[in-house]
């Protein structure tokens, strides 16, 4: 799988929050080029799992909202003389 190709800003954006994580939470310093590979490694491994969640969560409220016009059609029933 290819790494997800972001936007020049996005991705120096990604690169600033990574290189902050290292040296906030691991008392490490990493540099830019570090930081960039770190990410397509994730994007390429990882990034399935999320897009998959991202994809569920989009299905559920899809299937939500279905089911909400579903029941507002539903009351548009017309009740059958006898």
């Amino acid at each position: 799988m290819e790494p997800i190709k972001f936007g020049k800003d996005e991705k120096a954006q990604m690169v600033q929050k990574v290189k902050m994580y290292f040296r906030e939470e691991l008392d490490q310093e990493i540099g830019g080029f570090d930081a960039e590979f770190l990410i397509d490694f994730f994007s390429v491994e990882m990034g399935s799992y999320y897009y998959n969640n991202g994809l569920y969560d989009a299905v559920a409220l899809l299937t939500e909202k279905v089911e909400d016009i579903n029941d507002q059609l539903l009351q548009l029933e017309k009740p059958i003389p006898r």
